[in-house]
């Protein structure tokens, strides 16, 4: 009872989605000035800083520096196998891995977690997290705190938006030529949007800008990188000559407002700038070059492909983006977390698939966490670690004997920063792991969580597309133990 019926084993590879397009695509170099000036499909860089600006409530808080980092573990990680450990059960429930000691005491987590385990009085381990209405493929759930955002079986599902996208939208960037919500994604299907409040407030899909390695859908490096040339003019155009033509045009705008001194056109020109400065200014452009990052702060991030955006999402909270996704994952399918059986490829069971990942997640997440600390960003920003849901209590699934079906019962997630408190576990699982025992969580708490550490009225409501009024946070209240 609560198993989710497994997708089709050649579900793995198809889907990808590969000619899709989504937030501000540029096709090539000459085209950026098209996206930047003249638009996508009718609607510019500078209308979508326009309409996030004409749609803010009256009255909204001013940006706060308060930010999150949300690290996606795409295709739903085991909480047996990583915060919820089960070492006192037969192996077919418990998993071939160890447990170890950590910073608070009687507390244990998986031995591959040790750097964690060593700071654990950072972090908060949430066991109780209830996830019977998730799904992935589109992974909608958890990132919008909405029961019936499900595609699958909600044809209205992939309106809700994301609460990432709600962010953009009641709280907006901490910094005017920065997006606020920015995304590093393997799969559209991997990542929720604006939905209902508009494309407006569609994440910026940053994979084209900034240089970073490339890896195969299995985690091969190849050894190759993207390109990273978002921000690089077509031949011949330098940022300066851009400048020089949009000074020619406020020339031109200055004749125009002694005629129209409406207060519309002064508006209007201050977004065309912010989409201006964004685009072509040199504070983003920077922000995604990692080369400008100190040669030992790179080495202690390490070269791996999610440990480079994880650093490059710490520079993108400090340079003023207010919400950043890290879709962790290889495969553009399920998600590579997705450990349904060492015999059953992509991505492998709970030996082959699951331990290679755990050692990089625990360098990841521990770096990520000790940077923001050391450089006093980690009481504004908010780090959560989470998947779409839990894995089976026992192995064995599809005809493989060490691997995890999916489980949305109960799952597990870690929360680091925020300003929150922090060094402890909450709630706890039965004894199998598979069902919870106390203090359930839902995505609604989660998402009121968020919305009140980024001063985000938790009554806002948005209008949904049957015309009916919605409320950001449904059938959810903030985490009382962390406040």
């Amino acid at each position: 009872m609560g198993e989710l019926k497994p997708h089709p084993h050649a579900h793995a590879f198809s889907g990808f989605h590969a000619l899709e397009r989504e937030g501000l695509v540029v096709a090539s170099r000459r085209n950026m000035l098209k996206a930047s000036l003249a638009g996508l499909c009718g609607l510019s860089l500078a209308d979508v800083l326009r309409l996030r600006s004409m749609a803010a409530p009256a009255g909204s808080p001013a940006p706060s520096g308060k930010a999150v980092i949300l690290l996606w573990m795409t295709g739903g990680p085991s909480q047996i196998d990583t915060w919820d450990p089960k070492p006192d059960r037969p192996y077919m429930n418990r998993g071939p891995f160890g447990v170890i000691p950590t910073k608070l005491p009687g507390v244990f987590i998986c031995e591959h977690l040790p750097k964690m385990a060593a700071m654990l009085d950072r972090f908060t381990i949430l066991r109780s997290v209830d996830a019977r209405h998730s799904n992935h493929e589109p992974n909608m759930v958890f990132q919008t705190g909405h029961l019936d955002a499900a595609p699958r079986i909600n044809p209205r599902g992939g309106m809700c938006p994301a609460i990432g996208s709600v962010v953009a939208k009641w709280h907006g960037s901490n910094q005017p030529s920065m997006p606020p919500y920015v995304v590093f994604q393997v799969s559209r299907t991997h990542v929720a949007r604006g939905g209902d409040l508009g494309q407006q407030y569609d994440p910026f899909i940053a994979n084209r800008a900034a240089k970073l390695p490339i890896y195969t859908n299995v985690g091969v490096a190849t050894g190759r990188h993207t390109e990273g040339d978002f921000f690089r003019l077509a031949g011949g155009l330098s940022h300066d000559r851009l400048f020089d033509r949009r000074r020619l045009l406020q020339d031109l705008d200055r004749l125009r407002t002694r005629i129209d001194h409406s207060p519309a056109i002064e508006v209007m020109d201050r977004h065309t700038q912010a989409a201006m400065e964004l685009l072509a200014g040199p504070r983003a452009a920077r922000t995604f070059d990692l080369s400008r990052e100190p040669a030992p702060i790179r080495e202690r991030y390490g070269p791996h492909l999610w440990c480079q955006q994880a650093l490059l999402a710490r520079r993108l909270v400090e340079a003023g983006v207010a919400f950043v996704t890290l879709d962790l994952s290889y495969h553009p399918a399920s998600g590579t977390w997705d450990n349904h059986g060492d015999n059953i490829p992509p991505y492998g069971g709970i030996s082959k698939g699951l331990k290679p990942l755990l050692p990089l997640f625990d360098h990841l997440v521990t770096t990520l966490v000790t940077d923001l600390e050391e450089r006093g960003l980690l009481d504004d920003v908010l780090v959560i670690a989470m998947g779409e849901f839990g894995r089976t209590p026992m192995m064995g699934t599809q005809g493989s004997t060490d691997g995890r079906n999916h489980w949305a019962v109960v799952m597990s997630m870690a929360m680091a920063g925020g300003g929150l408190r922090h060094g402890q576990v909450i709630g706890s699982t039965e004894a199998d792991g598979g069902h919870i025992k106390e203090r359930p969580v839902t995505p609604g708490d989660l998402a009121a969580t968020i919305y009140r550490h980024m001063g985000v009225p938790l009554d806002a409501t948005y209008t949904d597309g049957t015309g009916r009024p919605r409320f950001i946070v449904e059938q959810g209240r903030p985490i009382a133990e962390l406040f």
